[in-house]
């Protein structure tokens, strides 16, 4: 039964931040991996660090150089390079504890039948550990009512089978975020996630150069057109359709609010009224009725 995996990094001007997670994928117990380190389009020292850590390593590591795209197509290259079947993802100002990759594969390999697992994590701002709340807490099996709520599931937690991709696509590179809310959301209509139920992986947030940051104002219309993607998919049955409708009022009416409140009453009636074209009473919607 093969075990090899493929880690992929996808980086951009991050050469400070980047050698604490090569490093946690080069001592995994588990060495049976190779990793890819997708640059995009860095401008500082990135693209020289990875090269030194290359030449070191070169049975190891892959150097994949692209024109700034964005994450979304920096992990599609990455999974473009990718030789094996197992596929794990590590942002690169994360860290992974040195067991993660080998009992996240021995769970998958106990349990054939999952395509993707995830596993808790610890997180820090400005090296300073924090609480997660409660609705930060990671879940098993299908998940789609809390992949809607927020982005349930980690990127740097996860490992997915090949054969995922092969069924549901790549990452969406018309997103220049949420672009893992969008998969993860497409993923748990019709795929049950395992979690390994143990702290294997670590980061540190609150920094400006994160896409969290620099999109956190507009975070919500972003959520809110992969919302409208699935809605109009035709891949959800009637319960997840309602739960999917259900989730765009909310954040449709926080957005719209939002907006109206800063001064952009336009938008804002624009998005208060969006949840009426996909209304399950509208013809034509696109609903799958199993």
């Amino acid at each position: 039964m093969e075990n090899n995996v493929s880690v992929i990094i996808p980086t951009f001007n991050r050469g400070r931040l980047l050698k604490k997670a090569i490093d946690s994928v080069l001592n995994q117990t588990h060495t049976d991996l190779e990793l890819i380190i997708v640059d995009d389009g860095s401008d500082d020292e990135t693209p020289a660090m990875i090269a030194w850590y290359q030449k070191r390593n070169q049975q190891k590591i892959i150097f994949v150089q692209q024109k700034n795209r964005g994450p979304a197509a920096a992990r599609n290259q990455g999974l473009a390079a990718a030789r094996h079947d197992f596929i794990a993802f590590l942002d690169s100002d994360d860290w992974l504890q040195p067991d993660k990759i080998g009992l996240q594969v021995a769970a998958m390999q106990k349990e054939p039948d999952y395509l993707i697992s995830h596993t808790e994590e610890v997180w820090y701002r400005d090296g300073k550990l924090l609480n997660q709340k409660v609705k930060h807490r990671k879940e098993s099996g299908f998940i789609f009512g809390r992949c809607l709520d927020l982005c349930a599931v980690s990127m740097s937690t996860v490992m997915i089978r090949r054969q995922l991709i092969e069924q549901e696509g790549l990452f969406d590179e018309q997103l220049p975020c949420c672009e893992d809310y969008d998969y993860w959301l497409r993923v748990s209509v019709k795929h049950p996630f395992l979690l390994i139920n143990r702290p294997l992986t670590s980061k540190d947030g609150g920094r400006p150069d994160q896409v969290s940051f620099i999109h956190r104002t507009g975070i919500d219309k972003y959520r809110i057109r992969v919302i409208e993607k699935i809605l109009a998919s035709g891949m959800l049955s009637v319960a997840q359709y309602r739960m999917a409708w259900e989730e765009l009022v909310k954040k449709c009416r926080i957005y719209g609010n939002g907006c109206i409140k800063h001064g952009r009453s336009t938008e804002g009636e624009y998005y208060l009224l969006l949840p009426e074209r996909y209304s399950l009473s509208t013809e034509n919607n696109g609903v799958q009725r199993l």
